[in-house]
């Protein structure tokens, strides 16, 4: 009674196979979502070093224009100091 007909063996591998089946596509479906995933997190990576370089790009470029503008700051300073129009008109405004 233990032991099973050819036709029980052969259902019996039969599900055994089909059960293997499932479990292989089961794990293909993991193995593609895994890789899926990887490659997002890989792109988003990248995508964040590219923004960050951006951001030091930004940064660098901006302290440049402030270097830039604190000398033209003082070269128009210098300008109107030397100006006998401004001086003029800071004159009659101190006058006020």
């Amino acid at each position: 009674s233990g032991r099973l007909s050819s036709k029980e063996e052969r259902v019996h591998s039969a599900m055994m196979n089909a059960d293997m089946d499932a479990v292989e596509a089961e794990n293909q479906v993991e193995l593609e979502e895994k890789t899926r995933l990887i490659n997002q997190v890989l792109e988003l990576q990248h995508t964040l070093e590219d923004l960050s370089a951006r951001v030091d790009a930004v940064k660098e470029e901006n302290l440049k224009l402030k270097s830039e503008n604190q000398v033209l700051g003082q070269y128009i300073e210098n300008l109107m100091s030397a100006s006998s129009v401004f001086q003029t008109t800071d004159t009659k405004s101190k006058r006020k």
